[in-house]
């Protein structure tokens, strides 16, 4: 089993996701480890709770920069012994040396067909807002595994959305949520915990399920 923490900083809806599929037996090898939060008396503790999952806040109002945070994240997951890593709606930006110490073993879902509208202009409803901007008529999510640069990389999985001539941003981004965030990030999660996921360049190598 692989141990998985979940960090959030709000709500937790995709965090409920993983909970869910967990719960119905659709994360294979997976053992979700911890749900660490970037601020105390969020909901997504909440759901941790109810869950059975050992929760813990690191608290980023309390640290002077976003390097001294990070290092306090970094050092939370190894006293864990945490080998793979959900960033779901985790809305603080981490430095470099966390990707690097995770290198291939952190997900992340965002809420549009990468590599469109990616970037850190482009994080959350402001990818949302783009696609109407832009007039698409297809948007979506896409999970990627990331190696560097936390706002792309290696693509595991995609899944379309229509725009719809009366979206809002608001309504837009909770179609994506629904409709593909949460199908598409416990799949990914279980074919990362099942080593079906490879790295290739920046590429993901999916392998099949035997029949």
């Amino acid at each position: 089993m692989v141990k998985t923490a979940v960090l959030v900083s709000g709500g937790g809806s995709n965090l409920q996701a993983l909970l869910d599929a967990k719960l119905f037996g659709e994360l294979k090898n997976c053992e979700l480890a911890a749900v660490i939060s970037s601020a105390p008396d969020v909901y997504a503790l909440k759901r941790a709770e109810y869950a059975g999952i050992p929760s813990y806040v690191v608290d980023a109002a309390i640290f002077p920069n976003r390097a001294s945070f990070t290092e306090a994240i970094i050092q939370k997951l190894h006293d864990l012994d945490i080998e793979l890593v959900v960033l779901a709606g985790f809305k603080r930006f981490l430095e470099i040396q966390f990707f690097r110490a995770y290198k291939n073993k952190v997900i992340v879902t965002h809420p549009s067909l990468l590599p469109v509208f990616s970037g850190k202009d482009y994080v959350g409803i402001s990818a949302c807002k783009a696609a109407l901007d832009t007039g698409v008529r297809y948007t979506g999510a896409t999970t990627y595994v990331v190696t560097d640069d936390p706002c792309s990389g290696p693509i595991i999985l995609q899944k379309p959305v229509p725009v719809l001539p009366d979206d809002t941003p608001a309504v837009l981004q909770r179609r994506i949520m629904e409709d593909a965030e949460w199908e598409i990030l416990p799949k990914s999660l279980s074919l990362m915990c099942e080593g079906k996921v490879t790295i290739s360049g920046n590429k993901t190598i999916i392998r099949e399920t035997q029949k």
